[in-house]
């Protein structure tokens, strides 16, 4: 037998196969609570339509219908069934994509969804790529320059500047933009989706307030990093200061940083409802606010589980980020 073929057919050591198993009792786990997560998300948006006061069929007909009118419409919607059943159906058609339909418009909810989620995509997705290019950046620098307690003037505006923006909601920050931008200095479109000077100021209302925390985090995240004792070897070898921070102090800080960056994003797909509204954006966010002031229950249900879930990937797609950045953490949580 010769040297390869020894080696091509000896038996995983005791070593690779626990290594191999803790990540697979890690994707596991992921899954299971994924799917648990799921599960009383979609019962959640189920019992609304049960629980929130108020008669939608008698909402989308108006009051002047007759009960005749209004019974007709429960049973072409399935609501004159019980519960259990309804729940049944409703469960059985996730799997078929099937949502219902508007009870005002007629339109599937499918469709509706289809129709404006690309839009509300492109807003968060922008704004949370402008956050991290502003925040990982502008926090690595800072802490490049205020290290060992220097300059700080610069640290005091740097904090006192990111808090305060912080602070700011999305709509009452989008008002101000919309107003200064737009309407007095007509720089961009004071609302809709036309081009692509309609998507500076979304995006900047959406972005600021997650940029700053950010690069705060960021900031604390590299200043800790840089007080290891292997960013001082490097610097006693004499490397380049960008090597140093870029190659050997920055992987370590984007841990922090990617954690609460996928917090925020799920916060920053939630803030997409207010600042939609206030652009008029004809996305999922001014598609809620409007289904639920006509009680269009069945719209509202869809468009809940879309951001549930994609709260809940997001969350899923940060853990295994982490893990593989840091594989030390899955393996010891495994």
């Amino acid at each position: 037998m010769t040297t390869a073929t020894a080696v091509a057919t000896a038996p995983a050591t005791p070593a690779s196969t626990w290594r191999a198993n803790r990540w697979l009792r890690f994707g596991l786990r992921r899954s299971a609570r994924l799917a648990v997560s799921l599960w009383v998300l979609v019962t959640a948006a189920f019992l609304m339509i049960h629980l929130v006061p108020g008669d939608p069929v008698r909402a989308a007909l108006g009051m002047t219908a007759s009960p005749g009118m209004v019974a007709a419409r429960r049973a072409e919607l399935g609501l004159d069934t019980p519960l259990w059943h309804q729940y049944l159906h409703f469960l059985g058609g996730l799997f078929t994509g099937e949502l219902g339909s508007s009870t005002i418009s007629g339109q599937p909810v499918t469709q509706t969804i289809g129709d404006r989620l690309p839009a509300t995509l492109q807003l968060a997705g922008l704004a949370f790529v402008l956050a991290l290019v502003i925040a990982v950046p502008l926090g690595t620098a800072m802490a490049a320059l205020t290290r060992g307690g220097r300059r700080r003037g610069a640290e005091l505006a740097f904090t006192s500047g990111s808090v305060l923006l912080a602070a700011v909601p999305e709509f009452l920050l989008a008002v101000v933009l919309a107003y200064v931008f737009a309407v007095r200095l007509g720089w961009f479109p004071v609302a809709g989706r036309q081009g692509p000077g309609s998507y500076v100021l979304p995006v900047l209302a959406l972005a600021a307030g997650p940029a700053s925390v950010l690069a705060r985090i960021g900031r604390v995240e590299m200043l800790s990093v840089l007080s290891h004792d292997y960013v001082r070897t490097a610097r006693a070898k004499r490397l380049p200061p960008r090597r140093v921070y870029v190659r050997h102090a920055l992987p370590n800080a984007l841990t922090a940083t990617l954690t609460l960056g996928g917090l925020l994003l799920s916060a920053l797909v939630a803030g997409t409802v207010l600042v939609e509204n206030v652009f008029a954006w004809p996305g999922l966010g001014s598609t809620i606010v409007q289904s639920i002031l006509q009680k269009d229950y069945p719209v509202v249900q869809g468009i809940v589980l879309v951001y549930g879930t994609g709260v809940l990937v997001v969350n899923l797609l940060v853990d295994v980020a982490l893990a593989l950045l840091d594989p030390r953490s899955a393996i010891r949580e495994a």
